[in-house]
């Protein structure tokens, strides 16, 4: 029988974004916070001699089988790498609803990936253990390993290296879909254009001394400094940078991540202290990723205008989720959200209600049935 599961989508708390590394990545330090929001992932699989993948989506811009392009697919190439670790062969059939927007920075590609893993171990009664699957999910895409955790997660590294963090209760969130697409590739290659200008103005500044000198990393440390701040009287295990983390799971199939959880877990009306999320938010952290997003698609610096309001119930926090383009803030209540939702509405953006979403209840409602 298909095995049909929910592939939810994330948001990003804050992303600072650091110069291009030897590897031609970027190091990064974010804090990702998994929504309701979901497509929905059917696998179908059964061992074989030869194995076979075929994958069906409803969207023309979606990799897929149909089109001759399915390997680009993340879902298609976690199987594909999942069956080679187990050592075993099998004929996997792989349909993707999709009800996320492609190229809109909220994970959609990733999370199917990850949900194509789940489905692929139930229907096959077997699974990889949790460091290996960690494994897996980071060469397949820096933002996968964060849905192998659910909830409020920290990524730093590429984004792929992912420790829990302490829960709060869901918040009343809106997430902004602007119909434009955002290529994150080319919004790294912005960002990097930017900071090599900021650097030659700097070292004719300053002479040729500034060559030998480490570049700066300022943004990169904020998030993190902010983290350590928010988190350092929760009580939970200390992790890189000092940051406040729990226990890394060890993730088998049908299990809640392990570690300690956190003891915030008042309305979100309380004290800072008993929340941590809301505390966070209200360090001043920032997308760095907006800085050239916004300057090139100007009609999405209105519709975070749009979410944050101006009056009483303004947005807590409201900023570009990854690279863009959706958009979201989040809010105190759900009559503020709503008000949120009518104002980005009345301007012709799309704009959905929802909240986020726990580690907790993203795991007891992963599988669809």
């Amino acid at each position: 029988m298909p095995t049909r599961v929910r592939s939810y989508s994330k948001i990003n708390l804050g992303l600072a974004v650091g110069p291009p590394r030897a590897d031609g990545f970027h190091s990064l330090a974010t804090v990702y916070q998994t929504m309701q929001l979901h497509d929905l992932v059917t696998v179908t699989a059964r061992q074989a001699q030869k194995t076979t993948i075929v994958l069906t989506a409803n969207h023309r811009g979606v990799p897929r089988s149909e089109a001759g392009n399915a390997e680009r697919n993340t879902a298609w190439k976690m199987v594909h790498r999942v069956l080679e670790r187990l050592n075993i062969t099998a004929e996997v059939e792989i349909s993707i609803d999709k009800r996320l927007p492609v190229q809109g920075g909220m994970g959609a590609g990733s999370a199917n990936a990850v949900a194509a893993m789940l489905g692929l171990e139930r229907e096959l009664r077997v699974a990889l253990q949790g460091p290996d699957r960690l494994e897996v999910a980071a060469e397949v895409g820096s933002d996968v390993p964060l849905f192998l955790l659910g909830g409020t997660v920290l990524g730093l590294g590429r984004g792929e290296d992912v420790y829990p963090l302490p829960e709060s209760p869901a918040m009343p969130c809106v997430i902004a879909l602007p119909e434009v697409g955002v290529s994150t590739a080319l919004a790294f290659q912005q960002l990097d254009a930017r900071w090599n200008d900021r650097m030659r103005a700097e070292i004719a500044a300053e002479g040729a001394a500034r060559l030998t000198s480490a570049p700066p990393a300022d943004k990169l440390k904020q998030l993190s400094r902010a983290l350590a701040s928010v988190w350092s009287t929760t009580g939970v295990e200390s992790g890189p940078s000092g940051i406040a983390l729990t226990n890394r799971p060890e993730l088998i199939p049908g299990d809640l991540p392990s570690g300690k959880a956190s003891v915030m877990q008042r309305d979100v009306r309380g004290d800072l202290a008993e929340n941590p999320l809301l505390a966070l938010v209200r360090t001043g952290i920032e997308n760095d990723f907006e800085e050239v997003v916004f300057s090139q698609h100007p009609s999405l610096r209105s519709t975070k205008r749009d979410l944050m309001g101006s009056s009483s119930g303004s947005a807590l926090y409201a900023a570009l989720s990854g690279s863009g383009s959706a958009l979201f803030g989040l809010y105190e209540s759900q009559a503020d959200a709503r008000a949120a939702q009518h104002r980005v509405q009345q301007n012709g953006t799309r704009a959905i209600l929802t909240e986020t979403l726990p580690r907790r209840d993203y795991w007891h409602t992963m599988f669809a049935g």
